[in-house]
């Protein structure tokens, strides 16, 4: 489950679509995490850029779920994995 593998990896978490994108862009990160539970539009362009750069990607049910398997108390959209 993709949770585990975040909760596992959180020294090497960039949490959040900003600081997702940021990273994917600078060639940083070897997976990302998307919840299901987001708009339709940010989640095309996230697949699209990840798709770009070559980023595997796993998709999970809640945000809020996400969030909280990367420690934090609000619920994210995307969290990225660094190499």
């Amino acid at each position: 489950m993709s949770y585990e593998k975040v909760t596992q990896a959180k020294d090497r978490l960039m949490i959040g679509i900003k600081q997702a994108t940021k990273a994917m862009k600078s060639g940083e990160v070897s997976q990302i995490v998307v919840a299901t539970d987001i708009d339709a539009d940010l989640k095309a362009k996230i697949f699209h850029l990840a798709e770009k750069m070559n980023i595997p990607y796993e998709l999970v049910e809640s945000k809020k779920r996400l969030g909280k398997a990367c420690g934090i108390e609000v619920g994210t959209a995307v969290v990225a994995i660094k190499q």
